[in-house]
This record gives structure tokens, sequence and C-alpha cells, in this order.
């Protein structure tokens, strides 16, 4: 693929703001340049240096041989045992190699099978310096397991070498589907996306949640919690071994399955990528592999997350980028997924500095010694890297500081990532919910959270996300009804006033959010219909409990039930947007009303007319609204439909005609009737 002609310029032309910064960002640039020429004469380029997955841990050959090497530059030796060497701890010591890198080659058995077999345990012993021995876990351990509670053999994951035989390797089936133009993101957990009190399977969300995603409209998901990680209630932000597909669901076979299932429906696999940080523990993690504090980390304060409890990596070390450059590869190319959302990119940038994560918008903010830059730089090369390897990627960045730059493409001095998370819009909604009631939001102000974003960055726009679904938060549809969703939502009943607002509310919140909140949308699973509890893990505090760590999709499943309407309206919602695209084009939306009295908001984008009515009681006959293009309109989508939980108070077929005086600073006009609590979307005829 040709590389496009370096243009920081183009950075300075759309915002002038840099200007003053020019000095950095060219420097920050020139440090990823440097460090691709460096590993481009040491390692003949990006290709081989990720490819490390292929050289590093235990590998079988051709004559059934077998090599397994380690990086553990502070260990003074390294040994290899398991079931194969009867736990001999000594008896099979690994040979000292430069820069580092540790290797033992067993040769075969005499009858020509292997001396490790597939699903045989085993662990790497460290000699520390001070001649203790320890054991741990390789780096690169492609499948770890919990032991079974009954085996009472405590809580430490256990490696086994996963090689097995050819009949039963996954072989995938289907063709990774383009990257969406309209990306509309369905977060998912393996884990919890069964009704049944256990731990849910690859398998079954294959079978059995994949096809609901499908129905509903989503055309990517986003895996969370795939990387192995030892505490189940971290939501996959602990991670433990950084190779290993999640034992937990299944095999790594059957989560090959579940994404040429994916794959098979069309839908774009994302994964939940976690390089800011690693998990402390030491006996199943990275932490002190190689009995130092250093190895993987920064040694000393710089290494560590006291707000997380965690280690952080030490981008300036050669072997550490290719530990996290090849993994980015590793999931690419074993596993097939598509693209991938970084999380915590906020604390990679900021957090050793600490500049915590409230921002002003000062520029200077940004800048100087806030700012890690060797965080910038493994960001900015692992999305050079991974657009290079395959330009179908798409890659997401959890950051909530709107650092300038961060998604602008490599060869604009930027960061390289395609989409931001815009975390102001669910904080926003979870402030507004909680500490207003719907007759006092300020509608001017919502509007300037959900339209303020960088300019050429793109953002992921959602209401909610996996953390207000936790215990000790709520997601929307709590606040909005609370525990009235236990005893109100039975179509058969008496209509709840509660209950009738919080669905209205529910509509109205997802649609302003998706039509001007960014270029792509994303919802958690669940929230779609407006799942009625909170999610909380097993754990001693709930006796290990399941009954919250589950979805109940009967819910939506049944008729008589009240949460169809909610699905419903957010199935109509992408297949609108999949009909019209306004995520994908290029028009971020006008504004040309927001009515703090009337609680009336009216945009234009894609050419589609939206007309969102918040007030609690005002319906207004005849409400003038803006339109820029003249012509006749029809409703494309209305929250007061009756299979939306709607009082069908609006007649659909009405064609609304534009008249050619101005108004709100467009040229033509049309009037429409909206009532409270309901929103229209209109398309020229």
């Amino acid at each position: 693929m040709s590389n496009p002609v370096e243009n920081i310029e183009q950075l300075f032309h759309d915002d002038p703001w840099l200007r003053p910064h020019e000095h950095e960002i060219r420097r920050r640039h020139g440090i990823v340049k440097d460090w691709l020429k460096r590993i481009d004469e040491s390692e003949g380029g990006l290709d081989n240096f990720t490819q490390a997955y292929k050289y590093y841990g235990i590998h079988f050959q051709q004559d059934n041989s077998v090599i397994a090497r380690e990086w553990a530059p502070g260990a003074k030796e390294l040994f290899l045992t398991g079931d194969f060497n009867n736990w001999q701890w000594l008896s099979h010591p690994f040979k000292k190699l430069p820069f580092g890198k540790w290797e033992i080659v067993l040769p075969p058995h005499e009858d020509g099978t292997p001396q490790i077999r597939h699903m045989s345990e085993v662990k790497i012993i460290v000699r520390k310096q001070n001649d203790e021995l320890v054991d741990r876990l390789s780096p690169w351990a492609k499948y770890v397991v919990q032991p079974p509670k009954e085996a009472n053999q405590g809580t430490n994951y256990k490696q086994y070498v996963f090689n097995p035989p050819a009949h039963e390797k996954y072989h995938f089936r289907h063709k990774r589907p383009k990257a969406p133009r309209s990306l509309r993101i369905y977060e998912c957990h393996v884990g919890i996306a069964t009704e049944k009190y256990e731990v849910g399977s690859y398998k079954d969300f294959a079978d059995n949640v994949i096809p609901r995603i499908v129905r509903q409209g989503y055309n990517a998901i986003q895996v969370m919690a795939i990387m192995e990680h030892a505490y189940y209630a971290s939501f996959g932000y602990q991670v433990t071994s950084f190779y290993a597909a999640s034992s937990r669901y299944g095999t790594p076979e059957e989560l090959k399955y579940m994404i040429d299932v994916a794959h098979k429906h069309g839908i774009y696999v994302m994964l939940d990528v976690v390089h800011s940080h690693a998990s402390k523990n030491v006996s199943d993690g990275l932490n002190q592999f190689d009995g130092t504090n250093a190895c993987f980390f920064h040694d000393g304060s710089r290494g560590e997350h006291s707000l997380w409890d965690s280690r952080l990596f030490n981008y300036t070390e050669f072997e550490v980028m290719r530990f996290l450059m090849s993994n980015l590869r590793w999931w690419h190319d074993e596993y097939q997924f598509d693209g991938y959302r970084f999380d915590g990119v906020t604390s990679m940038l900021y957090h050793s500095h600490g500049i915590g994560e409230g921002f002003s918008g000062d520029y200077n903010e940004y800048f100087g010694l806030n700012v890690d830059t060797d965080a910038f730089v493994y960001l900015a090369l692992a999305n050079k890297f991974l657009h290079d390897l395959d330009p179908n990627v798409i890659t997401i960045a959890e950051d909530v500081s709107g650092m300038p730059s961060l998604c602008r493409p490599f060869h604009e001095g930027g960061g390289g990532f395609d989409y931001r998370l815009a975390m102001a819009i669910p904080d926003k909604w979870i402030k507004v919910l909680k500490e207003q009631s719907d007759e006092d939001w300020d509608i001017g102000n919502i509007v300037h959270t959900l339209t303020n974003r960088r300019w050429k960055e793109k953002a992921v726009a959602y209401a909610e996300s996996h953390d207000q679904a936790l215990v000790g938060d709520k997601t929307i549809a709590f606040w909005l009804m609370d525990k009235e969703m236990y005893w109100q939502m039975s179509t058969l009943g008496d209509s709840s006033l509660i209950i009738d607002r919080g669905i209205a509310l529910h509509k109205l919140i997802r649609l302003i959010t998706n039509a001007l909140g960014g270029e792509a949308y994303l919802n958690f699973m669940g929230n779609e219909f407006g799942h009625p509890e909170w999610l909380d893990f097993p754990r001693i505090g709930n006796g290990e409990s399941y009954h919250y760590c589950r979805r109940q999709w009967s819910l939506v499943d049944d008729e008589l039930l009240k949460y169809k309407f909610l699905n419903n309206w957010d199935r109509a919602m992408n297949f609108t947007e999949e009909k019209y695209g306004w995520l994908s084009a290029n028009d971020s939306g006008y504004v040309s009303w927001k009515h703090q009295d009337d609680k009336v908001v009216a945009f234009e984008r894609v050419g589609l007319v939206f007309v969102i009515n918040f007030h609690s009681t005002k319906s207004f006959t005849d409400y003038k609204v803006g339109v820029e293009v003249p012509g006749s309109y029809k409703i494309v989508l209305n929250s007061d439909a009756p299979e939306f939980g709607g009082f069908n108070r609006i007649d659909s077929s009405n064609v609304h005609q534009t008249f050619p005086e101005g108004y709100a600073g467009r040229r033509n006009h049309m009037c429409v009737y909206i009532p409270s609590r309901t929103a229209i979307v209109l398309a020229k005829v």
C-alpha cells in the first residue's frame, strides 16, 4: 500500500491554535519516524517486528521437536518444567542468548512424538539474581485456565500448551466483511450474554446472540474481556495473559467459530485492547516475570497506576514495543479480529505525569510535560502498523481528553486513530438525569455537548456504556423508570406515567445522540431494550451469585412486556440510518433550532430533518421548522408510533410542503405537528 505524502502543515491549516505547539508536534512525529527507521534497520521492517509470537513462546517443529523462547533480561537462569518432566524444576534449563533472550530445544522422543503434548501443563522457572527460584507463566501463553473450585488448587491460572491435532482445529470459512462506512457498534461481553446463571460461552454467543445483533441492525460488535484476566469483575481490564483468549468462555477454536459466524452475517468484529496497563498478578501475570520489578514495565512510581492498582508498560523498551505490537497482530492473524478499541488512552497519555482526567480545553494541557510522549509514540506506531497491515482495520481511542491530532492520520503527524469515543455524551446524560427533572434540562447545553467535537476527527457517539450498567450506577432506563420497571412493564396493565415518560425519553435520548453526536454509534448489550437490572459480577459480597451477571433476553422476547417497544425503536433507528447514512456522510448536522422554553431541537443532517420535542406537557401544532432544501417531506421515523410504545398522535402519511420564506437561518420552512416527548424524522419525497 502506498503511503500518502507527509503533510503536517494540514494540521495547522485546519486548526491554527496548534501552531504554537508546532515544535512538539513535529518532534514527537520525528520520534515515531526514528522508531520506524530503527525497526527497519534492525528488524527488516514492521512486518517482521510484529510477528514475534512466531518466535517467542512454545513452538512445535516439523520433526516434532519443541522450541521455547522467552525474554527475561533480569533473570539469572531460566528453566522449563511441567507434566513432560514430572515437574522437575531444574532439569531443563534454557540457554542464554544476547539481549535478554533465552531458548530451549526439546528433541522428539525416540518414537518421533513431541516431548510436550497438547494440553500439557507447563511453567517457566526463574532464578532471580539472589538465587531465589520462582515459578511464572509465559507472557506468550496462548491458553491459560483457572482450576475448578472443587480441585482445591487455589485460583492462580495454569498454562496449558494448546496444540490440537489437525482435525480439531477450526478453519475459517467466511471472508472478513469490509469496514462499515456507517459504524453501528454493539458493545458486548460473552460471559454475561446468556440468561442462564453461569458464564456464557463463545458458542452460545455465536448461535444465539449474533442473530439478535443482526436483526437489530448493528453492523459491528466490540467484544470485551477477551484477553485473559484473573479477576472476572474487572470487565477484562486487568489483563494477565495478553495472548490467551479467555478460557472462561471456551477454547481458542470456539472463539474462532464465534468470529467466523459474525463474519458470515457481515458483522465487523472489534477487540477491546488493554495496552494501557496490566494486572499486578505475579504468579499468573506479566508482573515481575524475570524476577525484577521492571522487565515489561517502568520501575518505580512511573510503573504503578495507583488508581487501578496495576502496572504501566515501558514504551521506551524495544522488546515491550515488540510484545505489544505483535499482540495486536496475533489477534488479527490468528483470530481474524477486524478492528480494535484501545482502552485507557487518556490514562496512557497523561497518568504518569499526574494530570488526571479533568480537561479544560486549554491546548497547553495536551503538550509539554503534561503528556507521556512515549505512550503517544506507541499509539501512533501501532496505528500506522495496523493500517499498513490491513487498510480495512478500524481503530477507536477511549479518550476523554480531546487531544488534538489523536484521530488524524500518521502522515499529518497525528496519532492515527479512526475514531475517538465521545465520552462527554454519556456523562452529560447521566448528569442531567441524576440532577434535574426533564422540565429543567438546558436544551442548548445538551446540544452543545452532542456537537462539541474536533473538526476532521471522527467520534463514536453513545448515550451510555457498560460503565453505567455496573452495580452502584444506573442505566438510563433505570434512572428514568427505576423500580417501576419491575411492576409496570406489562402491556395488559394500566398505564404508568413513570413508564410512559421513561420510554418516551429513552427513545429521544438515543435518537438525538445517534443523529447528532458523532460519526459512529455505540450501544451496550441489553441497553437497546432498557435492560431492567444493573450488572454485578459474582463476588463474595453477593454470595458468588450470577443473578445480576446475565442478560434477560426473555424480557424483550415477551410480547406482553413493553421492553419490545424500546427494542423496536432501536432497530428502526438503525435501519433508518442504514438507508440514509447520516453517520458516514461528510455532514455533521446543522442545528437550526434549540428552544429552551419549548424544549424543541430541530436540525438537518444528510438531507433529513429531525424535530425533537423534549417538553413534558406541551404539544405544538404547526410548529415552524427551518429547512434548507425546498420540496415535499414525509415522516420516515416517528417515536410516537404504537410499535414504539407511543400514543399514535401523528399521521405519518401526511406530506409536509415547504414554504419559500426563510426561517431560523434556513432558506425555507415547513410546519409540523410535534407532540410532547416525541421525535420525528422527515425525508424529502
